[in-house]
C-alpha cells in the first residue's frame, strides 16, 4: 500500500475506533439511565433493540447474507448475542451501577472468554495473558467487594453482568470456530431473535411501553437497535481492517474507565476508593494484555465486535 493510502486508512481507522469507543461507553450510560430514570422496562428496551435491528438487517438476509450458514448456527448465534447478552445486561442495569456494568461487560470479556475457551476447548492460558487476566480478576473482586458494602443488592446485577459476558464469550468462540464473517454474524443476530422474542414479550413479559413518551421510545430504539447493535459493529470491523487488532484493542480497553468515570457526574454514581481501585485494575489489566499482545482482540480480521 502506498504511503498516502496507508495514511488515509489510518485516519479512517482512528475515526472509526473513536466512534466505537463512544458508542460502547454511551451504551452503558444510556442503558443505566433508562433503567433508573426512564419508564421502559428492560424487556421493552430489548424489544425495541430487536425490532430496529430486524428492520435494518432483514433485507441483507433476503439478499443472501446468511448463505452457507446453517439455521441451527444462526439460532445459536442469536440466542447468545441477541437474547442472552442484552437481556442479562438490561436487567442487570436495574440492579447495579454503571461502573459495575463497565467493568463486568467489556472489562471482564477477555477473562470470561479465556475461561470458556479453557473449559470448553482446552485452550491453555500462560505468560502475559495470565498476568493480564489476573489483574482483571483482581479488579472484579475489588469492585464486587466495594459494591457489596456500598450497595448490598448490587451483587445480583453483577451476577447478571457476568452471565451476559459469558453469553458473549460463547458467541465469540462460536464465531471463531465456525469462521463466520462480521456481516453474517450481525445479520444472524438481527434476524433470528425478533421472531422468537417479540411474541413472548407481548404475551408474558412486563411492559410499560404504553406509558413511555415517544421521545424515550425513539431514543432507546435508535441507540440500542441502530447505533449499538448495527452501526457499532460495522465501525468496529472497519477500524479492525484499518488499524489491526492490537491498536484497536487499546481503544476498547479504555471503555471501563471512561464509562465508570462518566457515570459519576452524568448519573450521580460516585465511586468509592475500592470501586476506583477495581476499575483501575481492570483497565490496567486490559491495557497490559494489549501492549503485550495478549489482549481481547479478535483472532480474525473479520470477527465481529461485541454489539453492546
Amino acid at each position: 500500500m502506498e504511503p498516502a493510502s496507508r495514511a488515509r486508512e489510518q485516519r479512517i481507522g482512528f475515526a472509526c475506533a473513536f466512534l466505537v469507543l463512544f458508542v460502547w461507553t454511551g451504551f452503558i450510560l444510556v442503558t443505566r439511565a433508562g433503567a433508573t430514570r426512564g419508564v421502559l422496562t428492560p424487556w421493552d428496551i430489548a424489544a425495541l433493540r430487536l425490532v430496529v435491528a430486524f428492520v435494518v438487517l432483514a433485507p441483507f438476509a433476503a439478499f443472501g447474507a446468511l448463505k452457507g450458514l446453517a439455521p441451527s448456527r444462526v439460532l445459536a448465534l442469536g440466542a447468545c448475542a441477541g437474547l442472552g447478552f442484552p437481556i442479562a445486561a438490561y436487567v442487570a442495569f436495574t440492579l447495579a451501577p454503571a461502573a459495575h456494568g463497565a467493568v463486568l461487560l467489556p472489562g471482564a470479556l477477555p477473562f470470561a472468554t479465556a475461561l470458556v475457551a479453557w473449559a470448553w476447548l482446552g485452550e491453555r492460558v500462560g505468560g502475559a495473558k495470565a498476568i493480564s487476566l489476573a489483574m482483571v480478576a483482581a479488579g472484579i473482586v475489588l469492585l464486587a467487594g466495594a459494591g457489596f458494602i456500598a450497595e448490598p443488592g448490587a451483587w445480583r446485577g453483577d451476577l447478571l453482568f457476568l452471565l451476559g459476558t459469558t453469553f458473549w464469550a460463547v458467541y465469540t468462540l462460536l464465531i471463531r470456530r465456525w469462521g463466520v464473517t462480521a456481516l453474517q454474524a450481525t445479520v444472524a443476530v438481527g434476524v433470528a431473535c425478533a421472531p422468537l422474542y417479540l411474541p413472548v414479550w407481548l404475551v408474558a413479559l412486563p411492559s410499560r411501553l404504553g406509558e413511555a413518551s415517544w421521545g424515550e421510545i425513539a431514543f432507546q430504539a435508535t441507540y440500542q437497535g441502530l447505533l449499538a447493535m448495527v452501526i457499532a459493529s460495522l465501525l468496529y470491523t472497519r477500524a479492525l481492517v484499518a488499524l489491526g487488532p492490537a491498536k484497536l484493542a487499546f481503544f476498547t480497553a479504555i471503555v471501563p474507565a471512561l464509562a465508570a468515570l462518566a457515570a459519576w457526574p452524568l448519573l450521580d454514581e460516585p465511586l468509592g476508593p475500592g470501586a476506583l481501585a477495581g476499575v483501575g485494575f481492570v483497565t490496567a489489566g486490559m491495557l497490559y494484555g494489549v501492549l503485550r499482545g495478549s489482549g481481547p482482540a479478535p483472532s480474525r480480521v473479520d470477527a465481529p465486535a461485541p454489539r453492546t
